[in-house]
């Protein structure tokens, strides 16, 4: 069965946030420029997905979404299945996408003025939304070991003051594409359990793990902490669908259970419909689209990584997993603003800004490389002429 990863879909005038934003966000025109930034891919979704839709379109009824006895059989058995978790049907709420899956863990676990940690630089929308819950954000900031990041739990725990009520982990880790070892989430586990603190780990994108590498779900590297712990995952990352707005909050217990979809109805939110039929297409017959598609962007991620190691100065962070590549120019000695106009105003490559992940990021940009490769090596050409005096 083969797949296609190499057509370029022009997604400009289609209300895609990442085409048709550039110009408000970067001053620079669609027409000219290389979106990288936004964290959605430049692929069409498998055809499972755009069926369903296409039937539900034929039918011509929009209304309300219910029965969803399937949907979280696709759940269950996409985990059991690519992940060796058995999750239970009560675990499962659904949120509109996973950061107003965290605004509401933040809502049950937490109250305005607390503490909230999170290992940076890591997933700009984690800040914001923190922020505007009134928590504060407490960072624990990365260290840099063979050249990918760890965290420094003991460093974090000399610095906790007893507001902290929260940990958010980022699993596998955006943006430094690091994938934590058992060993390393059994640790943040116990640490949690001895300093009080809820575990949130979002697991967005656990299904992007680049070949001969292995991610382990955080519930079951630690399964004696279940009592404090819930996993966010969805498909929206994995086959392209945040258009759809549906995540999954996934919580073993029954205390941080009822807390959680306390919020949830106080939301007053309701599950839209087409997020949940394309993601129940997905989890049921995305596979070997999904297996075709880390291989794809495998490739792109070896093209991308040697280009820019190859730039004196510029050193392109290994990858594990996701498709987003965080690349740090402090070698080459320019200022965060040199190096960010060379790549955005002189190659018209627009990736995000370091600065927004947190400490750690300010001589850093993030590229997204889902896309087909012939946009890959459009990039490159256009970073390595930007930087060709380093050369």
């Amino acid at each position: 069965m083969s797949f296609d990863f190499d057509t370029v879909v022009d997604r400009r005038n289609t209300h895609s946030a990442k085409w048709d934003n550039l110009e408000q966000i970067y001053g620079v025109s669609p027409d000219e420029g290389l979106a990288m930034w936004v964290a959605d891919m430049e692929f069409r979704a498998p055809d499972c997905v755009n069926e369903v839709l296409a039937e539900a379109v034929r039918h011509g009824v929009h209304g309300y979404y219910g029965a969803d006895a399937s949907y979280r059989a696709a759940i269950i058995g996409w985990m059991k299945r690519r992940h060796g978790w058995d999750v239970e049907k009560e675990w499962i709420h659904t949120a509109h996408g996973l950061v107003s899956g965290l605004a509401l863990c933040l809502q049950a676990y937490t109250e305005p003025g607390d503490g909230v940690i999170l290992f940076t630089p890591v997933y700009h929308a984690f800040h914001r939304i923190i922020r505007a819950n009134d928590r504060e954000v407490v960072q624990s900031p990365l260290v840099q070991r063979d050249g990918v990041f760890h965290m420094d739990l003991e460093a974090l725990a000399a610095e906790l003051n007893g507001r902290e009520r929260m940990v958010v982990l980022c699993s596998p880790h955006n943006p430094g594409g690091r994938i934590w070892t058992p060993e390393e989430l059994r640790a943040l586990a116990a640490f949690c359990a001895e300093h009080d603190l809820i575990l949130v780990a979002d697991e967005v994108h656990h299904d992007l793990v680049l070949p001969g590498n292995t991610h382990t779900v955080t519930a079951l590297a630690a399964p004696e902490h279940l009592d404090r712990m819930v996993l966010m995952t969805a498909a929206s990352k994995t086959f392209n669908l945040a258009g759809g707005m549906t995540g999954n909050v996934i919580i073993p217990d029954p205390d941080l259970r009822r807390a959680f979809a306390a919020r949830l109805a106080a939301s007053g939110g309701s599950p839209n419909r087409f997020g949940m039929l394309m993601a129940e297409a997905a989890y049921t017959g995305g596979d070997a689209w999904l297996d075709a598609l880390v291989a794809y962007i495998a490739g792109n991620v070896a093209l991308f990584d040697a280009a820019m190691n190859a730039l004196p100065g510029v050193r392109s962070m290994p990858m594990q997993a996701t498709y987003l590549s965080w690349v740090d120019f402090a070698g080459t000695g320019m200022s965060p603003e040199e190096f960010t106009r060379r790549v955005e105003k002189e190659a018209k490559v627009l990736p995000n800004h370091g600065t927004p992940f947190g400490e750690g990021g300010a001589t850093c940009l993030r590229f997204n490389l889902a896309m087909p490769r012939v946009q890959v090596e459009d990039a490159i050409s256009r970073i390595s002429a930007a930087f060709s005096d380093l050369q």
